[in-house]
């Protein structure tokens, strides 16, 4: 396990490395800088002379080669310098930090609610496979699926405010500050991620259920003459989770990295609400430095739900 553990960590770093580099190189693809914002040359709301450009560009380190100013924020993020927000004026290490556990809390709440509802509904209907309730249920999943999420979170908003005067407070309140509030705040974006989720989850888990009820250990564990519940709980529900977590582990990191849109439905002061306002402004050092943390988060969970393969399946076996 060790090994393999230092193997995976291993072929993560360059995968890593070309995560910087296609960040580095978008940046300065994308037209526009963030002193296009208030210089004259891009209509922005102040008139530079020349020599003020060049200097503000010269202190931005916009005037020296790429090699160079990718090395140099390469150092930066070794030394977990992540710079200062060009338009905040705010360290963006503290912004991450400040933001960072509300849009971990909305992703662990998703990742529940999706196991709590599509888990069970999935082994429902594959326990029931072509009955009734399988059909209606896989109906109601297909539908589920199709809708956005950020359109089940304005429905979420409406149905809150119309039916139960709910009012979200719409600035940064945690979790052990005050348990009550917080919940209003991340309760709906919750419900809005994990309920898409949920349907995708349960299609997941039904089809994984199948596979495994037809395998030749789930056989010789009937033949034995083992009760149904033992061989469906023990047998076959333990290895049809590999798939499940795969799914989940992928949705984990992508939700971790901020979900903008949901976000920015909600109103939530996290991580993806931070990425929209800086994408707006051109703040490329916040742009770069969020969406590098959401390479190395992703990458992280990745590695977590392969290690986790162990522990479920005892066939597989790392060396």
């Amino acid at each position: 396990m060790q090994r393999y553990l230092l193997s995976r960590a291993v072929y993560s770093i360059p995968t890593i490395i070309g995560i910087t580099i296609l960040i580095f190189i978008a940046m300065r693809v994308i037209p526009g800088d963030p002193l296009a914002m208030v210089a004259s040359e891009g209509q922005g709301i102040h008139r530079l002379t020349d020599e003020e450009l060049q200097a503000a560009r010269h202190s931005l380190g916009l005037d020296r080669p790429y090699v160079v100013q990718y090395l140099s924020w390469m150092w930066d993020v070794v030394q977990l310098n992540m710079g200062t927000s060009f338009w905040r004026g705010e360290p963006i290490a503290d912004i991450i930090l400040r933001r960072g556990p509300i849009t971990a809390q909305i992703a662990l709440m998703a990742i529940m609610v999706s196991w709590l509802l599509g888990v069970p509904v999935g082994l429902l209907c594959a326990i029931k496979r072509n009955t009734p309730a399988d059909y209606v249920v896989r109906g109601l999943v297909t539908v589920l699926m199709a809708i956005p999420s950020f359109w089940i979170g304005l429905v979420v908003v409406l149905v809150g405010v119309l039916w139960f005067t709910w009012r979200p407070p719409i600035t940064i309140i945690y979790f052990w500050d005050d348990p009550g509030k917080n919940l209003q705040m991340t309760v709906g974006p919750a419900l809005a991620l994990g309920l898409g989720l949920a349907a995708v989850t349960a299609r997941m888990t039904r089809s994984s259920v199948l596979e495994v009820l037809h395998d030749d250990f789930v056989r010789t564990a009937r033949a034995k003459g083992l009760r149904e519940q033992i061989v469906v709980w023990r047998h076959v529900f333990r290895n049809a989770l590999l798939p499940v977590i795969t799914l989940s582990g992928l949705a984990l990191g992508g939700l971790l990295g901020g979900s903008v849109a949901v976000e920015r439905a909600f109103s939530v002061p996290g991580l993806g609400l931070a990425l929209v306002a800086a994408l707006a402004e051109r703040d490329w050092t916040m742009i770069q430095n969020l969406v590098l943390l959401y390479g190395l988060i992703f990458t992280a969970v990745n590695l977590l739900v392969d290690l986790s393969y162990a522990a479920l399946d005892p066939r597989i076996r790392y060396q």
